[in-house]
């Protein structure tokens, strides 16, 4: 069958496909991952993909809607996000005139199905978690004309215009081998320049080492809704594979960002997997998210095999806050971490969060105070984002302390994060400006300063790096109120 794979125009530079969809200061574009892994189990299944990525690409709806129109497709998969999820359903059902069957997939329309394809009139239903599995069921359907109701991971609207047949997910993808590279599919559709992570190197690719989270982090969607709280993980030689592969098909490449939830969450498999990098002589850097828990031995052999950052969250310097989001973590854990990472020799991204139940002006205080002293490379401060479908939503829900009327107060008119979580002395307001000040704490310090410009100066790559982020960056960094 001939399928469009569509990442949906709304505002541009729409990073859709991070944990927390924004348009971000730093200049991040996240690669629409999810649905570019789709793309290739449906390529290797037989299928003729069009892979449109509106935001990436600077495409408006009329220009999307015209190339779909020229390709003609039997069926349309869209992305969505809760920030633009009004926006997506209404895109769906204009697109369902083309005359394809429309699905819409991620991470809201698995928290709320019904309630989400019910935001529509026309499209033809939603497809729901980890959702390479039920959309090639769902194809095949189609492809034999067969009933869509009863496939395992779907939500159906019924012909009846009024009804929606909501079936789970019948379990998580296993073999996760058996899926082609998905830095082979970004090769083929997508301008791979276009897309960033100031953590790592430009122009990089985004790839699964694994999917899942076995921690039980509140607020954190992609394990919530999508992929599970059980690692379970590509054999290396499988990743190791494609990272041989971007290296030899795709030189302009400096970087691989491995997007799992925590690629820390089986060390001895993180420490076999730095070994096989090592052994099969790749030599391209790389960078991942990471649980503040790693030891100095296998952060010192992940730095040989390549490892340049990671991204951690520490979150808060607060033990009861840390408990509150039931992080499993404790501040002097994070100080270790910190410490080892930095003997290892590897660059640090720091995420600092505020506004869990608990905090107070204090507790937001000693936040920034930690960060300033465990004084990472870089660090990011933004408020509680909270997703359906998450403990994180249900806990503010319940408190009392969700303030919002619509799903687009996810976002401010420019696109950046808003806040939509209010504290018994903090109002939305008063955390994002509380995130703006430490903002402007951690960034201004003339010895911070001093530090990145004198790495700049003799490394190519981070000179890049940190001018890319910096162009979208300075717009903000300076303001006294920006949310």
């Amino acid at each position: 069958m001939k399928i469009t794979a569509l990442n949906p125009p709304f505002i541009p530079f729409y990073s859709r496909g991070q944990r927390s969809p924004a348009v971000t200061r730093s200049g991040t574009l996240y690669y629409p991952i999810w649905l570019s892994y789709a793309v290739g189990a449906l390529e290797q299944a037989g299928h003729i993909v069009q892979f449109i990525d509106s935001p990436a690409m600077g495409l408006d709806f009329f220009e999307t809607q015209k190339k779909i129109k020229a390709f003609s497709p039997d069926v349309i998969v869209l992305d969505t996000s809760t920030p633009s999820i009004i926006s997506d359903t209404q895109t769906a059902d204009l697109i369902s005139d083309i005359g394809a069957a429309v699905f819409i997939t991620g991470t809201h329309p698995s928290a709320l199905p019904e309630d989400t394809v019910r935001l529509g009139t026309r499209f033809t239903g939603a497809i729901l978690g980890e959702y390479e599995k039920p959309l090639l069921a769902v194809v095949a359907a189609l492809e034999g004309g067969l009933p869509l109701e009863g496939i395992p991971g779907t939500a159906i609207r019924l012909k009846d215009g009024i009804g929606v047949e909501v079936t789970a997910p019948d379990g998580y993808m296993r073999d996760l081998d058996s899926l082609p590279f998905v830095s082979s599919v970004y090769a083929r559709h997508l301008p791979v320049k276009k897309y960033n992570n100031p953590n790592a190197l430009h122009p990089q690719v985004m790839i699964m080492g694994g999917r899942g989270c076995p921690n039980q982090c509140s607020f954190c969607v992609f394990p919530q809704t999508l992929t599970g709280r059980c690692y379970r993980s590509r054999s290396v030689q499988n990743v190791v594979a494609e990272m041989k592969w971007v290296q030899e098909n795709m030189p302009e490449v400096q970087a691989v960002f491995f997007e799992d939830d925590t690629i820390a969450a089986d060390m001895e498999r993180l420490r076999l997997l730095s070994a096989e990098i090592v052994k099969a002589e790749v030599t391209i850097s790389w960078t991942c998210n990471m649980r503040a828990a790693a030891d100095l031995e296998t952060l010192r052999q992940c730095h040989a095999a390549g490892l340049r950052s990671v991204c951690v969250g520490f979150e808060s310097g607060c033990d009861e806050i840390l408990d509150s989001m039931r992080k499993g973590l404790k501040v002097e854990q994070m100080v270790k971490f910190m410490e080892n990472a930095r003997e290892a020799g590897i660059l640090v991204h720091g995420c600092f969060l505020f506004g869990i139940p608990g905090e107070t002006r204090e507790t937001a205080q000693r936040t920034l105070d930690f960060a300033l002293r465990l004084n990472p490379d870089t660090a990011q401060f933004y408020p509680l984002m909270v997703y359906p479908g998450t403990d994180a939503y249900a806990d503010v829900q319940k408190a009392g302390l969700l303030v919002t009327s619509s799903w687009r107060d996810w976002l401010k008119e420019d696109g950046t994060h808003a806040c939509v979580v209010r504290t018994l002395d903090m109002s939305p307001e008063d955390i994002v400006e509380f995130c703006n000040h430490a903002r402007r704490k951690f960034y201004l310090r003339p010895g911070y300063i001093m530090k990145k410009a004198w790495r700049s100066l003799f490394d190519k790559g981070e000179r890049h790096r940190t001018l890319l982020a910096f162009k979208t960056f300075r717009k903000y960094i300076f303001r006294r109120k920006n949310v």
